[in-house]
């Protein structure tokens, strides 16, 4: 039986709010009565991202500088997007089709995880894309500059464990996907 309570929303403002960052100030009383006039919520957008995999059973990384952290990083295709505007689905392949120029052959969703939910809003819907194949060139953004790197699914578990791919969502969605097509090959 489950006796917690949700905390309740007693005030909210914005306290920041630009197109590239939103910040909520929200006051809240605790189950258990205690008052707290200054959590601060992260209003940020959904995220799709892609877990391309090529004929070759290679994975198609990105690798980027980011700046919060000022390291590059290998990730899996991915943006963000706005859902009342495109579906989680159009936002993954549009996304990952400007930053590689490869589109999927089969397309298909395996699941939607919170990025930070203590703090942050937004959702990451993962999707897998086998047979991809390139159809043109990256078209990218003005804050992109993406080199596209090949891995064999083989070596994935080992660039984890060495710490060369090492963003969060990036290594769940390569557990969901690769733990899926190993479950689909031994039902085969």
């Amino acid at each position: 039986m489950n006796n917690l309570r949700k905390w309740k929303t007693l005030k909210s403002k914005m306290v920041l709010d630009n197109p590239w960052c939103q910040v909520r100030q929200d006051e809240i009383e605790l189950p258990n009565g205690k008052i707290i006039d200054d959590y601060f919520i992260n209003i940020k957008p959904d995220v799709a991202m892609v877990l391309p995999i090529n004929s070759n059973k290679e994975i198609i990384f990105v690798r980027q500088y980011r700046h919060a952290i000022g390291e590059f990083f290998l990730e899996l295709p991915a943006g963000n997007f706005d859902p009342t505007k495109e579906s989680a689905e159009v936002a993954a392949i549009r996304e990952f089709t400007e930053e590689t120029g490869y589109i999927p052959q089969e397309f298909r969703k395996i699941g939607t995880l919170y990025d930070m939910p203590s703090k942050d809003t937004n959702q990451i819907h993962l999707f897998l894309a086998e047979n991809v194949s390139k159809v043109g060139e990256q078209q990218l953004d003005i804050t992109e500059e993406i080199e596209i790197v090949f891995i064999a699914i083989e070596s994935v578990l080992d660039k984890i464990i060495q710490g060369e791919i090492s963003v969060a969502g990036t290594v769940a969605a390569l557990f969901l996907g690769l733990n899926l097509l190993t479950l689909q090959q031994s039902n085969s």
